[in-house]
């Protein structure tokens, strides 16, 4: 026969079994909470992997090996007339890798190929097409002189990253009601469509300065501003999307947009008051 519990045994019993089923509900959540805990700190630490030390490089012996070539003037230079050589017999052909033309209507050539070489920017030191990095220390050495202390806040993109911020500038024109390609059109006037981008083939810089280092238009009245707007073509460089001109470009005015073209081209280009699309498509195949 068997004995019956009393209530204050089945009461204990009771008790066990809640500790029992609370204890394994605990040890599962503490499971999950250290997956979630694991997972977070993975996303955490690929987010600054890519955009802390992607971009860090050994700054202080590229510093050194930028000092050097500042110092000795030549120490990378190649064969470019002097401003003031230029002359009305210089000519100008549109295979001239300086005076290539991406934009949306034309994109990259499939067959473009170019040198990396590693320079100074405001993210420590990234990448640009190594054959415009003499004619940049140079400028940036020049306006030195005159107390203007230039920097680069954006040189070479990947077609992956230029992807990235167009897109990023899509969805808050989306976020406003706007359509898909109501929202691409718009973000096409301030970040230029992924293959179609001059940052892609290394030869544009976006310039500011140490006073402001924002790429807004406002950068224009800054003193950096206006010396590159009067001085930069002496380097080779020229004001890719001037004010006014908006509708040869299709991008919205960018006075920190600067494009390496050499220094006859920029020279002429920026003389005559042209863009880089008009002064290409008036030169003979």
């Amino acid at each position: 026969m068997s004995k019956k519990k009393s209530p204050k045994g089945r009461k204990r019993q009771l008790n066990g079994d809640k500790k029992s089923r609370f204890g394994k509900y605990k040890l599962l959540c503490c499971v999950v909470l250290f997956l979630l805990y694991g997972v977070g700190c993975s996303f955490a630490w690929n987010a600054v992997s890519v955009y802390v030390f992607a971009y860090s490089g050994q700054p202080k012996e590229d510093m050194q090996r930028y000092d050097v070539l500042l110092s000795e003037g030549d120490a990378y230079e190649y064969d470019m007339a002097a401003p003031e050589a230029i002359g009305e017999n210089v000519t100008f052909k549109k295979d001239d890798w300086r005076l290539i033309l991406v934009n949306k209507r034309y994109s990259i050539p499939d067959d473009y190929t170019f040198e990396l070489g590693r320079v100074e920017t405001l993210k420590g030191m990234m990448e640009c097409d190594e054959r415009i990095i003499p004619d940049w220390l140079r400028m940036k050495e020049a306006a030195k002189k005159d107390g203007i202390n230039l920097d680069i806040a954006s040189p070479y993109r990947d077609m992956d990253y230029q992807a990235y911020l167009f897109n990023r500038k899509i969805r808050p024109y989306m976020k406003e009601g706007m359509t898909y390609m109501e929202a691409y059109s718009a973000a096409a006037q301030a970040v230029t469509v992924p293959g179609a981008s001059e940052h892609e083939i290394g030869l544009a810089l976006d310039i500011v300065c140490d006073t402001y280092k924002k790429l807004e238009q406002e950068f224009a009245d800054t003193e950096a501003g206006k010396w590159l707007a009067e001085h930069s073509y002496e380097y080779g460089f020229i004001l890719r999307y001037p004010l006014g001109k908006e509708y040869v470009t299709g991008i919205q005015y960018e006075p920190w947009h600067f494009r390496y073209v050499g220094v006859e081209a920029a020279t002429y280009i920026t003389k005559e008051g042209l863009t880089l699309e008009e002064f290409v498509e008036s030169l003979e195949d």
